[in-house]
């Protein structure tokens, strides 16, 4: 029995080292305003962002040259569900494949600047 409880106390600790190791390495930012870019589908693709420490707090699309529709009809429709998300671990739009990239690519420039 004592065997059991020194196992069962071993595995507990280890459940928590890994819970505390997966709270400390979620991506945290420095507050703040950051610009990022990323390759469109007809160039250059430029948003400006703030962050809080929790996560991403606005994007604005600063430049781009993509056409009205799909290109810039899919960075609007990014930027509501990148901030719904938390993230650009997203899908790219339909049709816009290469807008949306460059999309995602300009935010996680930003966000490489904002993280510690």
């Amino acid at each position: 029995m004592e065997a059991y409880m020194k196992v069962k106390g071993t595995w507990i600790l280890v459940a928590v080292i890994l819970f505390a190791g997966c709270l400390s390495s979620e991506a945290g930012y420095r507050p703040g305003i950051y610009e990022g870019t990323g390759r469109g589908y007809r160039g250059p693709i430029h948003v400006r962002l703030q962050t809080a420490a929790a996560g991403i707090e606005y994007i604005v699309i600063v430049r781009h040259q993509e056409s009205r529709f799909p290109g810039a009809a899919a960075l609007e429709e990014l930027i509501e569900a990148v901030l719904e998300h938390g993230s650009t671990d997203l899908d790219v739009v339909a049709g816009a494949t290469f807008s949306s990239r460059g999309f995602f690519e300009a935010v996680e420039d930003a966000l490489r600047k904002a993280r510690p």
